[in-house]
Protein backbone atom coordinates (compact mmCIF):
# COMPACT_ATOMS: atom_id res chain seq x y z
CA UNK A 1 0.00 0.00 0.00
CA UNK A 2 2.70 2.62 0.65
CA UNK A 3 3.97 2.20 -2.73
CA UNK A 4 0.83 3.54 -4.48
CA UNK A 5 0.84 6.74 -6.23
CA UNK A 6 -2.25 8.73 -7.45
CA UNK A 7 -1.74 9.34 -11.70
CA UNK A 8 -3.09 12.62 -13.19
CA UNK A 9 -4.93 12.67 -16.01
CA UNK A 10 -2.01 15.22 -17.24
CA UNK A 11 0.38 12.77 -16.41
CA UNK A 12 1.27 14.22 -13.03
CA UNK A 13 2.18 11.48 -9.98
CA UNK A 14 1.75 12.46 -6.51
CA UNK A 15 1.76 10.23 -3.27
CA UNK A 16 -1.65 9.26 -1.71
CA UNK A 17 -2.59 11.34 1.23
CA UNK A 18 -3.42 8.52 3.32
CA UNK A 19 -1.19 9.56 6.74
CA UNK A 20 -0.72 12.87 6.05
CA UNK A 21 -2.36 15.87 7.84
CA UNK A 22 -4.75 18.13 6.02
CA UNK A 23 -5.22 21.31 7.28
CA UNK A 24 -8.11 22.18 4.53
CA UNK A 25 -9.90 19.11 6.00
CA UNK A 26 -9.26 20.11 9.74
CA UNK A 27 -9.71 23.89 9.68
CA UNK A 28 -12.80 26.07 8.38
CA UNK A 29 -11.93 29.18 6.29
CA UNK A 30 -15.19 30.68 7.52
CA UNK A 31 -13.95 30.52 11.27
CA UNK A 32 -10.38 31.70 10.26
CA UNK A 33 -11.85 34.51 8.68
CA UNK A 34 -14.22 35.49 11.09
CA UNK A 35 -11.17 35.14 13.74
CA UNK A 36 -9.11 37.45 11.69
CA UNK A 37 -11.41 39.92 11.49
CA UNK A 38 -11.97 39.39 15.16
CA UNK A 39 -7.99 40.38 15.41
CA UNK A 40 -8.54 43.51 13.18
CA UNK A 41 -11.32 44.89 15.16
CA UNK A 42 -9.66 44.70 18.45
CA UNK A 43 -6.29 46.03 16.82
CA UNK A 44 -7.48 49.15 18.17
CA UNK A 45 -5.33 49.96 21.32
CA UNK A 46 -7.05 52.66 24.28
CA UNK A 47 -4.82 55.26 23.44
CA UNK A 48 -5.81 54.95 19.89
CA UNK A 49 -2.41 53.31 18.20
CA UNK A 50 -2.94 50.15 16.12
CA UNK A 51 -1.25 47.10 17.35
CA UNK A 52 0.28 44.69 14.48
CA UNK A 53 -1.85 41.56 14.21
CA UNK A 54 1.65 39.52 15.67
CA UNK A 55 1.91 41.47 18.61
CA UNK A 56 0.43 39.23 20.60
CA UNK A 57 3.69 36.88 19.67
CA UNK A 58 6.03 38.44 21.41
CA UNK A 59 5.25 36.69 24.15
CA UNK A 60 2.19 37.38 27.20
CA UNK A 61 2.40 35.33 30.47
CA UNK A 62 0.53 32.52 30.68
CA UNK A 63 -1.48 33.58 33.95
CA UNK A 64 -2.62 36.47 31.97
CA UNK A 65 -4.24 34.26 29.00
CA UNK A 66 -5.86 32.04 31.72
CA UNK A 67 -6.96 34.83 33.40
CA UNK A 68 -8.80 36.72 30.07
CA UNK A 69 -9.78 32.92 28.95
CA UNK A 70 -11.60 32.38 31.76
CA UNK A 71 -13.32 35.80 31.22
CA UNK A 72 -14.29 34.84 27.92
CA UNK A 73 -15.81 31.26 28.99
CA UNK A 74 -17.74 32.50 31.53
CA UNK A 75 -19.28 35.09 29.10
CA UNK A 76 -19.72 31.89 26.42
CA UNK A 77 -21.72 30.26 29.24
CA UNK A 78 -23.71 33.40 30.62
CA UNK A 79 -24.87 34.01 26.89
CA UNK A 80 -25.52 30.48 26.23
CA UNK A 81 -27.96 30.63 29.03
CA UNK A 82 -29.42 34.13 27.43
CA UNK A 83 -28.06 36.63 30.17
CA UNK A 84 -26.86 39.90 28.56
CA UNK A 85 -23.20 40.04 29.37
CA UNK A 86 -21.09 43.41 28.98
CA UNK A 87 -17.51 44.33 30.31
CA UNK A 88 -15.34 47.30 30.27
CA UNK A 89 -16.32 47.98 26.69
CA UNK A 90 -20.06 47.71 26.46
CA UNK A 91 -22.21 44.53 25.40
CA UNK A 92 -20.23 41.58 24.46
CA UNK A 93 -21.54 39.19 21.94
CA UNK A 94 -21.22 35.46 21.53
CA UNK A 95 -19.18 35.47 18.56
CA UNK A 96 -16.69 37.96 20.08
CA UNK A 97 -16.50 35.52 23.16
CA UNK A 98 -15.61 32.43 21.36
CA UNK A 99 -13.24 34.22 19.45
CA UNK A 100 -11.53 35.51 22.91
CA UNK A 101 -11.75 32.21 24.14
CA UNK A 102 -9.80 31.10 20.50
CA UNK A 103 -7.17 33.86 20.68
CA UNK A 104 -6.43 33.08 24.80
CA UNK A 105 -6.34 29.78 24.16
CA UNK A 106 -4.08 29.65 21.23
CA UNK A 107 -2.05 32.53 23.18
CA UNK A 108 -1.23 29.84 25.69
CA UNK A 109 -0.76 27.09 23.33
CA UNK A 110 2.01 29.14 21.66
CA UNK A 111 3.28 29.69 25.48
CA UNK A 112 3.75 25.89 25.93
CA UNK A 113 4.91 25.36 22.67
CA UNK A 114 7.82 27.40 23.13
CA UNK A 115 8.58 26.22 26.82
CA UNK A 116 8.47 23.07 24.61
CA UNK A 117 11.22 23.94 22.24
CA UNK A 118 8.51 23.09 19.55
CA UNK A 119 8.04 26.37 18.35
CA UNK A 120 10.54 29.97 18.38
CA UNK A 121 9.13 33.16 20.00
CA UNK A 122 8.17 35.00 16.60
CA UNK A 123 9.56 38.50 15.89
CA UNK A 124 6.94 41.03 15.46
CA UNK A 125 6.81 42.38 11.92
CA UNK A 126 5.78 45.99 11.10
Amino acid sequence: MDNEIRKFSSGATRDTVVGKLSYMKALSSEVLEAYVMYLDKHRKQSDGSMRPFDNWKKGIDKWTYLDSLLRHDKAVWKLMLGYEVSDNHGPVSLLDSLMAVIFNASGLVYELLIEEGKAKRCEQSS
